[in-house]
């Protein structure tokens, strides 16, 4: 079955993914029902199923109002506590929708929160706030070396998979790469095509999981540039890729 993937924009800067078939879609962290509502509206769709990566208010507010209009699943990270969420899925399960004929591989992508899943399938990675274009999530359950291994994880998906994140940090999180990487070509032209866009109000994403092994800072924590700005910033030597990540990750908390 062919899909079309719709980024709605929600609150300031938040992405609802929604992914439509011919008459039914699901919708990826929806944290308010309303965009939701009003896409399905629009394009006389049936939702099937809700997919939630973690537990936020921002990603997960909207998924029971929408099962209830719906009568449909709620997927979720079976480690975090989501009240709306009926099918709780670990590393290694499934969600099945049978409605738009296709299923999603999980994956445990901890370090921004402590359950946070993520959903692969049809060349799609939906990773809400793990992996972001040019940047990751702040550390607010999990550990450096947890978020550098479930980065890690993600980066051994196929180079043309689609990078659906949840929020529209694109551009902000350029000009930190470009403070770690000033010589990084592909940083530079990416700042000026993902500036460009905004300037229209069109979204930066979905990126690729190939581009962001270029650009982005937290997936090259082994590069020998991304070192030694991170040993420059730490004012001493940095023992491996997760120390690396600990220094650009605390860095990027007070990048302004």
């Amino acid at each position: 079955m062919a899909f079309e993937l719709i980024p709605l924009p929600a609150f300031r800067d938040n992405y609802i993914w929604l992914l439509a078939g011919s008459k039914t879609a699901v919708a990826v962290d929806p944290g308010d029902a309303t965009p939701v509502l009003e896409a399905l509206a629009k394009r006389q769709l049936l939702l099937a199923a809700v997919l939630v990566t973690h537990h936020h208010a921002d990603h997960a507010g909207g998924a029971a109002i929408l099962a209830a209009r719906f009568d449909c699943p709620v997927f979720g990270p079976a480690g975090e506590a989501i009240e709306a969420v009926n099918q709780p899925l670990r590393e290694g399960q499934q969600a099945d929708i049978p409605a738009l004929e296709t299923r999603f591989k999980v994956l445990e992508i901890p370090g921004h929160t402590a359950g946070h899943i993520a959903y692969c399938g049809h060349n799609i990675v939906f990773c809400g706030d793990t992996l972001f274009s040019a940047g990751c999530g702040r550390l607010f359950e999990g550990t450096a070396a947890q978020m550098s291994r479930s980065l890690a994880k993600l980066s051994a998906l196929p180079d043309s998979t689609a990078i659906c994140c949840g929020h529209e940090y694109t551009v902000a999180n350029l000009r930190f790469a470009l403070a770690v990487e000033p010589d990084n070509r592909d940083i530079l032209d990416y700042a000026e095509d993902a500036a460009e866009l905004r300037s229209r109000n069109l979204p930066t994403l979905p990126s690729t999981l190939g581009r962001e092994r270029r650009v982005n800072p937290f997936l090259r924590c082994g590069m020998p540039d991304v070192v030694n700005a991170a040993e420059r910033h730490a004012g001493h030597e940095l023992r491996n890729p997760i120390e690396v990540f600990a220094v650009i990750r605390s860095w990027k908390d007070t990048f302004t």
